[in-house]
């Protein structure tokens, strides 16, 4: 739906615990200018922290889906003597959001409406399912600003594409393509733009539908795999599933399986 121009951030609560959460057009081609960002972070943190919400589709509106910082804001900063600090406050405020997007047990959904560059891109490689439109382009923007990649990209691109992959991205500097990011994994789905909502949203409800601890404990296993031992790995997953094993939801589990019935799975963590 149209945004009015002084409401960076929307939210629509639909059905099967999913929120929809719209980016202005401003927003998303600038994501992170203080004006535009602050309402996404406090937007994407209350909903993560409502037991109600199981999943997030975040999407844009326009051209892009998300871009990082605005040159003329870089362009002040310099001027002013203060870009040190600009940037500071910036990744001050991605990186931690960064970290509670991949450890919630929320599902976050990136319906890419339009290309994502710099952080906007960082912050489409840490959600759970990108989905996005034959128009859709990934760039890494930070070399031709004679910088390196932020928004988490150097450790979350070379889990979904490989590390050579990820390396020749950001050396080459070019865009890829929708369809060259789906074959090398940087994206899940193309579909047309007019759907891209509709899927969005199933996808939402398809993994949002399974348990908490499910879905925050995998999210983490997960991330943890690919950076401790595997007799590490083994003692966190016997931790999180011993917890697990002791919450209503499992109990439910066990009995719709033995029912032969689908499992109806609370949004909260109670025990």
């Amino acid at each position: 739906m149209p945004l009015p121009n002084d409401m960076p951030v929307s939210e629509d609560t639909l059905e099967g615990g999913v929120v929809l959460v719209t980016m202005s057009p401003e927003a998303s081609s600038n994501t992170f200018s203080e004006t535009n960002f602050i309402p996404l972070v406090a937007t994407l943190d209350k909903l993560m922290k409502d037991p109600d919400c199981r999943s997030i589709v975040l999407t844009g509106t326009g051209r892009f889906f998300s871009v990082g910082g605005n040159i003329d804001d870089f362009h002040r900063g310099i001027e002013e003597g203060k870009i040190g600090d600009m940037v500071k406050k910036m990744t001050d405020k991605l990186h931690p959001l960064l970290l509670r997007i991949r450890a919630s047990e929320t599902v976050l959904i990136c319906a890419m409406n339009g290309s994502a560059a710099g952080g906007g891109l960082g912050l489409s490689l840490a959600a759970d399912y990108r989905i996005c439109t034959p128009e859709t382009k990934l760039a890494p923007a930070f070399f031709s600003l004679g910088l390196p990649p932020d928004g988490g990209m150097t450790w979350l691109l070379p889990r979904l594409v490989g590390f050579q992959n990820a390396k020749r991205f950001f050396f080459e500097g070019m865009p890829w393509s929708a369809k060259f990011a789906l074959k090398k994994g940087a994206v899940d789905e193309i579909v047309e733009k007019e759907a891209l909502l509709d899927r969005s949203i199933q996808i939402g409800r398809e993994w949002g539908s399974w348990s908490v601890n499910s879905r925050r404990s995998t999210k983490q296993l997960l991330d943890a795999s690919t950076s401790t031992f595997f007799e590490t790995q083994l003692h966190f997953e016997q931790s999180l599933m011993i917890a697990a094993s002791q919450t209503r939801d499992f109990s439910e589990g066990v009995s719709a399986f033995r029912e032969k019935r689908e499992p109806i799975f609370t949004s909260s963590e109670e025990e």
